[in-house]
């Protein structure tokens, strides 16, 4: 149960926009079932794949996830805003169509997989302005390294504008590759109505093949910033969980420092989902 737990949260963690967007999860679910997800965070700042997107800015994101039936297919759509002016425009909401699954789960080299569709629409803007599609392989191996609750995983997520003579153009044309590693851990827990925290410590580097979505095309291809992270869930009851979580990036490239307005990101962020 412990590996899944780490699958699901690499999920969370990479998947389509980096680390605090939400990505589907077939926890608890009975055969035959239809099982949903709910959710809403807030984060000091909004970071996807190394870019700041409302500058210093806080944001909101929203939920919805529907798995279907158990049979790894699911949907979901997520929407980010900015909470304050200025970024009107960069409002975005993220279509998903996906599908998850594990091949070999004895074997030392146990592979759960998830490939996936996403549309991104930002819905205050023409579509053959800014809107983009993408298509992401994500492989995670929680057998690999024999150190329990230690698992590394690896997502290519290949970007494109959705009509062609977009103001994006081929600055959004290109290849992402995060390599990401976790470690889950339990600690005691601080109240009596919760006996256990499942720690979730959260790292990796990202491969940018000079995507930007965001302005001009980068100039480089190379390793474009480092990010770290620590996660809990607390469960509340009721199928609600709260998830306080703290992260820190680190770039790795002058166009990167540029865009964002210094080196470093250090932002927090908490969420609250309600499954059913």
């Amino acid at each position: 149960m412990r590996y899944l737990l780490l699958f699901t949260a690499a999920l969370f963690m990479a998947a389509t926009a980096g680390a605090q967007d939400w990505e589907g999860d077939l926890l608890g679910v009975e055969a035959g079932d239809v099982h949903a997800t709910l959710g809403i965070t807030y984060d000091t700042q909004y970071m996807w794949r190394g870019f700041k997107v409302f500058g210093s800015k806080s944001a909101t994101h929203v939920l919805g996830d529907v798995d279907l039936f158990e049979t790894g297919f699911g949907i979901s759509a997520a929407g980010h805003y900015a909470n304050g002016s200025g970024y009107v425009n960069w409002t975005r909401w993220d279509y998903t169509l996906y599908y998850q699954n594990g091949l070999f789960p004895e074997e030392p080299y146990a592979t759960n997989f998830r490939v996936g569709w996403v549309y991104y629409d930002y819905p205050d803007m023409p579509s053959d302005w800014a809107d983009m599609q993408e298509m992401h392989a994500v492989l995670s191996w929680p057998n690999l390294i024999p150190i329990k609750g230690l698992c590394p995983t690896y997502v290519a997520a290949r970007t494109w504008p959705s009509k062609s003579g977009s103001y994006i153009g081929g600055a959004a044309t290109g290849w992402f590759h995060i390599f990401m590693l976790d470690y889950g851990f339990t600690v005691q827990g601080l109240l009596p109505q919760i006996p256990e925290h499942l720690i979730r410590l959260h790292a990796e580097v990202v491969y940018n093949d000079s995507v930007n979505p965001y302005g001009p095309r980068r100039k480089d291809r190379e390793f474009s910033h480092a990010l770290f992270g620590v996660a809990t869930d607390l469960d509340l009851g009721y199928n609600l969980t709260l998830t306080p979580a703290v992260y820190y990036q680190r770039a790795m490239d002058t166009g990167l420092e540029w865009f964002n307005d210094g080196e470093d990101e250090l932002w927090a962020s908490v969420g609250m989902k309600y499954s059913f």
